[in-house]
């Protein structure tokens, strides 16, 4: 039977756990999430073990990804 996953709605406003992603982020992006972790998020990203991802849109306009268990709720 189908499992179902429940995603965060596009549109939402979230924030990134710093903590949870500082290992595998570079440092510009360190340093932006470090200032202002909110996010808006925007779309969906099937990643390579078949969950999904989250793209999200910083406050300064650009695009990330990360998965669920790495953004807050905001």
């Amino acid at each position: 039977m189908a499992q179902t996953v429940n995603l965060t709605k596009i549109g939402s406003r979230v924030k990134i756990d710093l903590e949870k992603v500082k290992d595998r982020i570079s440092g510009n992006l360190i340093d932006k999430l470090s200032t202002d972790p909110r996010a808006t998020v925007t779309d969906y990203k099937m990643t390579d073990g078949g969950g999904v991802g989250l793209v999200v849109t910083l406050t300064d306009g650009t695009k990330n990804w990360f998965f669920d268990n790495e953004i807050g709720r905001s």
